[in-house]
């Protein structure tokens, strides 16, 4: 059985738009800048040509793990979710009970996740924690550098 990787709605338009844009220009550049390369002549020398051949490569295998992903992907539409337990696609506000610092999270797929923008993986130790827990709740999460507690503060959708 082929594996579901959940995803929200933006995180989807986000890697189909990051696919358009290598297919339709990435793509058509790289290949103009080898054929560009090929015509300078001997290639064991032409650092033009190896430099434009490794980008061809890391654009195809990012082509490839793209149409793999969305092809897998279960959209989940987090406007329709609600309740008041955590579950993917919740927003959550958490209080650390140790340092008092506030943090905003939303729960997304693995391959949305942007740490710096408050998207948390689902697959994260503080994810993991956090589901099924509601406002009030106490969490204990277990990360690499140690046990941290967190009050759950909010916990919305949409």
């Amino acid at each position: 059985m082929v594996e579901k990787i959940p995803m929200t709605p933006d995180g989807h338009a986000r890697l189909s738009a990051e696919l358009k844009r290598l297919k339709n220009e990435e793509r058509p550049a790289v290949i103009k800048a080898i054929a560009a390369a090929r015509e300078h002549g001997d290639l064991s020398e032409n650092a033009e040509y190896h430099a434009a051949r490794e980008r061809q490569g890391f654009i195809e295998g990012r082509l490839m793990e793209l149409e793999d992903k969305l092809g897998r992907a279960e959209v989940i539409d987090v406007s329709q979710l609600s309740g008041s337990k955590i579950v993917f696609g919740a927003k959550v506000k958490l209080q650390d009970e140790e340092t008092d610092e506030k943090v905003d999270y939303q729960i997304v797929g693995p391959e949305e996740s942007e740490i710096e923008k408050g998207l948390l993986s689902i697959n994260s130790p503080v994810a993991r924690a956090l589901l099924g827990k509601e406002a009030g709740d106490s969490v204990e999460v277990h990360t690499p550098r140690g046990v941290r507690y967190f009050e759950v503060l909010e916990v919305g959708f949409g």
